[in-house]
């Protein structure tokens, strides 16, 4: 009788440990810097880029439809985030990476990319919203 209650409790301790573990994975993520900015959105269309260069983001990338990104105000560059850097967006899920960068005029403002759907980015239109990123050295 003895021998079954310690395996009992054995068991029950490792489900605790596994129990625990798994929730830890599924807490959101902490990041170093929350500001709010002015998210918009854009497309790969002729009538939104340079003629010739559907795709062409400002650092040389091609996005395509499908990709999570988003171009970034040069002033939020200064304010550290950089090339290549995950951020999360209030809102959305997942994470998207910064790979493009809007003109010198924009402040404080994300532009979200929506591959070749121009309805959902009218839809989107223009909101404040919450900005997650870690700091990078």
């Amino acid at each position: 009788m003895l021998y079954i209650k310690k395996v009992i409790f054995k068991h029950f301790v490792l489900f605790l440990l596994i129990v625990t573990v798994a929730c830890s994975h599924q807490k959101d993520k902490e990041y170093d810097i929350t500001m709010t900015v002015t998210a918009t959105a854009y497309n790969s269309v002729e009538a939104q880029t340079k003629k010739g260069n559907l795709g062409l983001a400002a650092w040389g990338d091609m996005l395509e439809p499908g990709d999570k990104v988003i171009a970034i105000s040069r002033d939020l560059i200064r304010q550290g985030i950089k090339y290549n850097q995950e951020i999360k967006i209030e809102g959305l899920e997942g994470t998207f990476i910064v790979k493009d960068k809007m003109n010198k005029r924009w402040r404080k403002k994300i532009d979200i990319y929506m591959g070749l759907d121009e309805k959902a980015a009218r839809n989107w239109g223009k909101q404040k919203v919450e900005i997650k990123f870690d700091t990078i050295n």
